[in-house]
């Protein structure tokens, strides 16, 4: 091709891209486009050659489509526009019934249209996610568009002459003529704040299921049907993905978290030889009282396992900003986490695990706000199982219980997926993603995005805390409690499934299985006498 034909080519191209960027669909129009098709997030970015966080921004009107790939996607936009074209508006729109004061737009410190829940405008009936600034539904501009729902059947003609007064007659009296109704323009019952959140939040959960699941069949093409190699490629992206799944979740929070805050030198590790100086409270129980080298080794024993330990901890109290120093119990407070130096009371319960777990020396000690809460409920009017301890120091910041539980409810779903669907590939990048997140989140090579040692601590004490938990609901119930191991394993005598269900769920409780009790279940004897 000569130069001067390609300079034509290149002309002819950014005219097309002119022509066709002058009819750029607003960004409620390419998400209505793009939900019509069915396609994910993921397929879109994968097509135009940008990430999925690009597309979001397009459709949330936080960014405008760019070259080089505004050209194929505005291709794209205009062919399903013309296979799913909008609902056609009404020949007589219904006018607004908005009555009152002019409403204005929300807008940003940057002057652009803050958007929020979808639902109904406030004055045409028509849906969107923009707000006014008492914070109802509103188009941006107050520009409406027509409401699509059916239109108010005609007055009657002023010429037309009243019609005559119906005669009454002997019973059973003529049914009286139906007054015409006026159709409300809002089509159907207006949804609640609360139900128009959860829809949104499903919708945007199914998204980000699509991402992982796309993730998990992109590795098994490209390893040519080698699980081996498929699992192998997906632990190595298992960091970045949920790192990249955690910011799209929160692309839309209302808070910013510090991802590098200036820590207390308590949560620096001093060396890889020299253990951390917070102490997550794993314990290493085996009761006293029983033994598998007994004389007479005959009560059952079942080890239990918990499912997805990790998972369920990313429901915790974490801190969110810059630690600060309090002493004695003014830095503890139900809205607010960090680390405590305590000093414990003796444990006088030898039948139940010590919920510090074992430790090798006494005195005060650092602990997270998730062991610090398991104290204060022990010692609480409810259980009364030990004094509270005694609070000498703290570094908090306030907390909040929910900042990862969106990505705990999304990788939650996915297990769940995979657990149905019986996707062995699928079900082991999950729990890299969870296990990964834990163990890098703190000081790690592996994950610079987050630097924060105090919530690794916090989410590993939080799962012994729940599982200290399940072992207590079982010795209420009447059972021994024979061993607690880590932050998932629970020996018990007697029948656990009178206690715990059975299964692979979150809330459910699975036998544990070893290369020396194959079976799960194994004999133990007393070793001392009843009194």
């Amino acid at each position: 091709m000569s130069e001067e034909n390609n300079v034509d080519a290149q002309v002819a191209a950014l005219l097309e891209e002119a022509r066709l960027a002058a009819d750029m669909p607003p960004p409620e129009e390419r998400l209505r486009l793009r939900e019509a098709a069915g396609f994910s997030r993921a397929n879109i970015a994968a097509t135009v050659g940008v990430g999925r966080q690009t597309i979001a921004n397009w459709e949330s009107g936080a960014t405008d489509p760019t070259p080089p790939a505004r050209l194929p996607y505005l291709r794209l936009l205009k062919g399903l526009a013309a296979i799913y074209p909008p609902p056609a508006a009404p020949r007589d729109p219904v006018p607004p019934t908005f009555t009152g004061a002019p409403l204005e737009t929300l807008r940003g410190p940057d002057g652009r249209a803050i958007e929020g829940d979808p639902g109904p405008c406030v004055q045409c009936g028509v849906e969107t996610t923009y707000q006014s600034t008492d914070g109802r539904p509103l188009h941006s501009g107050a520009l409406c568009r027509p409401a699509t729902s059916t239109p108010p059947a005609p007055a009657p003609a002023a010429t037309a002459p009243a019609p005559a007064p119906p005669v009454p007659a002997p019973a059973p009296a003529a049914p009286a003529p139906v007054a015409p109704v006026r159709v409300s323009p809002v089509p159907g019952p207006v949804p609640t704040r609360p139900q128009r959140r959860t829809k949104s939040a499903e919708r945007a959960q199914a998204d980000l299921i699509s991402f992982i699941r796309d993730a998990v069949q992109e590795e098994a093409e490209r390893a040519g049907g080698d699980e081996d190699a498929a699992v192998k490629a997906l632990m190595k992206r298992a960091v970045p993905d949920v790192m990249e799944l955690l910011t799209e979740i929160r692309a839309t929070a209302r808070y910013e978290y510090t991802a590098y805050p200036t820590l207390p030198d308590i949560l620096e590790k001093p060396s890889k030889k020299i253990a951390d100086q917070i102490w997550e409270a794993r314990p290493t129980f085996r009761h006293p009282d029983y033994s598998m080298r007994a004389a007479r080794p005959d009560i059952k024993v079942t080890a239990l396992d918990t499912n997805a330990a990790y998972l369920s901890a990313l429901k915790c109290w974490l801190p969110i900003g810059r630690l600060e120093h309090t002493t004695g119990a003014d830095g503890v407070n139900p809205k607010r986490s960090g680390v405590h130096l305590i000093t414990p009371a003796p444990w006088a319960h030898p039948h139940l695990p010590n919920p510090l777990g074992d430790r090798d020396e006494p005195g005060a000690l650092w602990v997270t706000d998730a062991t610090l809460r398991l104290l204060l409920r022990l010692s609480g009017p409810r259980h009364k199982l030990t004094p509270a301890p005694e609070i000498h120091e703290s570094w908090t910041s306030g907390a909040t219980e929910n900042f990862l539980d969106a990505l705990r409810k999304v990788l939650a779903a996915a297990r769940d997926e995979a657990l149905t669907t019986q996707d062995s590939l699928m079900e082991a990048y999950v729990k890299a993603m969870y296990s990964k997140l834990v163990s890098t989140m703190g000081e790690s090579d592996a994950n610079r995005k987050i630097i924060r040692p105090d919530w690794m601590h916090i989410v590993r004490a939080q799962a012994h805390a729940n599982l200290w938990g399940k072992a207590y609901k079982a010795h209420q119930a009447g059972l021994d409690i024979i061993a607690l191991l880590g932050t998932d394993e629970l020996h018990v005598t007697g029948d656990p499934w009178q206690v715990f269900d059975q299964g692979r769920g979150l809330s459910q409780m699975k036998i544990k299985y070893s290369k020396a009790k194959e079976s799960g279940e194994y004999m133990v004897g007393k070793v001392k006498s009843d009194g």
